[in-house]
């Protein structure tokens, strides 16, 4: 394989060489920025000599995209795309005309900020700020499967302002991650003017505060980059490198002038520019190729490294047990981890073990939960790049920490085709007396938002187990959503476990808890077993009311909605915000797939919840098991 940085110092032929790709880079930043009339020539051109170096020196090359003993490279400026493209086609990557013709236009893989699937590039990113985060998230999966290969953070000066960075931090230092490098693009410019008078931050003294080590370097020396980079690689702690540039670097009128962060050369500075680097600036044949590219693309969809995983034997919560979905989901977890001893299945936490319920894996198996304390951010996004490096990853939290706080966060998770397994508790209502800002009433609605999430809202402890099981097995980001309190188990008509047995977890499948010609609940998690208990009793009285759990909310089984419901009274009683829940899904659904019921009545969340015992909650929301038979006997 590759040797990683391999010269004790950088030989002049490659000084040489290196020279030549850099204008022949910024020409390309200039050409492709002017043909597709936006981009962000200014901060490439300050950053393609730091590409060049590393892309050129890291255990990286077009023959080894997907080996997975590489090198990661993460750019986390990723508006710095002309610069990335241009640098990885001139390595080889990939056709350089093709990049010119095709940077920004719907037909061409080559978007307007990098993107994963993009040969050598490992992570999307367009928000600032996310980079440190998937870097050490992949170096930690680098020491967790025991693979030695080293991460580069390549990062911008302005971002470094931002919180999430100085969590990332952290972590690599708690972690030792001395596989991780930071190289800062340090221009001092940003859009708005320079990034010391926009809001000063002392990036050194910062790194420096965490338990990095600080290296400067001249970030247009070849030579120079080489030797603190190579350093940086060889420390035995994490360390940054501080890279002093100039914004729009190589072009004399370019040069410190914030105006280029964003906007391309008008046609006669695009002349100068190239007679000033010595190039052709004829743009007539990438013109013609652009011109015939589709309206769109195929999109790259990356690989992730595949974890083979034995989900173990699945737990039967008998009808004696009262026990909460949230420890089921930690058990399974648990279970999961301990009928895998040699495989990497990891939790990843933020200081809510105990609640959360990775403390029944951190109890056996402590070394198997990475702890990251109130952090959420950076957890996200870290636990994400670590799922696609051949890492089972749990990420367990609260459901208004894990999705609503960091929904940026998953939905970059989304975007770069994670294998994440998120685990949220404490949603819904049933976290009472903690109030409104606990109270996670909008998890359906953020993640349905998301096209790729896959979200299960289990019913019972035995459906906790089978469906936790079922994520560690499959590819792709799950979430699932369980509340606090304990439950209990949902037992068929004959009085044994309704999800036990034979019973198999399938997504989206739509389970009939209850049969019956009369009314129809559909409801899901917390609510489901007050649903049966209902359901039993009216049938008591002689009317049939048949109960479905509709586990998979956002992609129901629509074929068997449509069998249930059409032409029936439908109530539709749920713990979560009405707009957005299930019986907003239910709607659309009615009107795209012909579903016609009789009536619809809706059993949700109108307002932000009061603080109060669960109960009490639930009565003053007006989903109490008394609002439900009201619905239906009305």
């Amino acid at each position: 394989m590759k040797e990683r940085f391999p010269y004790p110092e950088l030989p002049k032929d490659q000084q040489m060489r290196l020279m030549e790709l850099a204008k022949r880079c910024r020409g390309d930043i200039l050409k492709m920025t002017t043909l597709a009339k936006s981009g962000h020539p200014g901060g490439s051109m300050s950053s393609i000599d730091i590409y060049l170096v590393v892309w050129s020196y890291a255990r990286i090359s077009p023959e080894l995209v997907n080996d997975p003993g590489r090198d990661r490279i993460i750019v986390s400026h990723g508006h710095t795309s002309p610069g990335v493209y241009s640098a990885l086609a001139r390595l080889g990557f990939f056709d350089i005309d093709e990049v010119i013709a095709g940077f920004r236009h719907s037909g061409s893989i080559f978007e307007g900020h990098i993107t994963r699937g993009i040969p050598g590039v490992e992570w999307t990113t367009g928000n600032l700020g996310q980079g440190l985060s998937a870097a050490v998230g992949m170096a930690l999966a680098g020491r967790l499967t025991g693979r030695d290969y080293h991460v580069f953070a390549l990062m911008s000066d302005a971002e470094q302002a931002k919180g999430q960075v100085a969590e990332a931090r952290r972590v690599a230092i708690k972690y030792g991650l001395d596989n991780v490098t930071v190289v800062v693009d340090y221009n001092d410019a940003q859009i708005s003017g320079k990034a010391s008078d926009i809001m000063p931050v002392r990036i050194k003294e910062e790194y420096e505060a965490a338990g990095w080590r600080v290296i400067e370097a001249d970030g247009h020396d070849h030579a120079d980059l080489y030797a603190k980079i190579k350093e940086a690689v060889e420390d035995r702690k994490p360390t940054c490198v501080l890279a002093k540039t100039v914004i729009g670097k190589g072009v004399s009128f370019m040069e410190n002038e914030v105006k280029y962060h964003g906007a391309p050369l008008k046609p006669e500075e695009y002349e100068k520019a190239m007679k000033e680097l010595g190039l052709d600036p004829d743009l007539s044949r990438y013109e013609a190729m652009r011109s015939k590219l589709p309206v769109s693309h195929e999109r790259p969809v990356p690989a992730n490294e595949p974890v083979e995983i034995d989900p173990g034997t699945p737990r039967t919560y008998g009808p004696e047990t009262k026990t909460d979905n949230r420890s089921a989901m930690g058990q399974a977890v648990a279970d999961i981890a301990q009928a895998n001893p040699d495989k990497p299945v990891y939790g990843v936490d933020c200081d809510l073990a105990g609640s959360v319920k990775l403390n029944i894996l951190q109890k056996s198996m402590p070394e198997r939960v990475i702890e990251t304390g109130v952090q959420e951010h950076n957890a996200a996004a870290m636990a994400g790049a670590m799922s696609t490096c051949g890492v089972l990853t749990f990420f367990a939290d609260f459901g208004v920490f894990g999705v609503d706080e960091t929904y940026n966060q998953q939905r970059l998770n989304d975007i770069n085709h994670t294998n994440l397994k998120l685990l949220i508790t404490h949603n819904g209502t049933d976290v009472g007396e903690d109030g409104k800002t606990h109270h996670c009433i909008d998890y359906i609605g953020a993640l349905a938002n998301l096209y790729g999430w896959k979200l299960i809202v289990p019913a019972d402890p035995n459906q906790t187990d089978r469906a936790v099981r079922y994520a560690a097995t499959h590819e792709g980001n799950y979430a699932i959503a369980v509340g606090r309190s304990k439950l209990e188990v949902i037992l068929n008509e004959e009085g044994e476990p309704f999800f036990g047995g034979e019973y198999r977890f399938e997504y989206g499948k739509v389970d009939v808890l209850r049969e019956g010609t009369g009314p129809v609940v559909l409801t899901y998690g917390q609510l489901a077993h007050k649903a049966v208990k209902v359901a039993d009793e009216f049938k008591r009285e002689g009317v049939d009311v048949a109960v479905l759990n509709v586990s998979c909310p956002i992609h129901p089984d629509v074929e068997e909605l449509k069998k249930w419901t059409d032409g029936r009274k439908v109530v539709i009683y749920e713990d979560h915000n009405k707009n957005t829940g299930l019986y907003a899904i239910f709607a659309r659904l009615c009107l795209e797939s012909g579903i016609k019921p009789e009536s619809v009545v809706s059993l949700g969340i109108g307002e932000y919840p009061l603080s109060g015992s669960a109960s009490l909650v639930a009565k003053a929301h007006g989903i109490s098991e008394e609002d439900l038979k009201k619905a239906l006997k009305a």
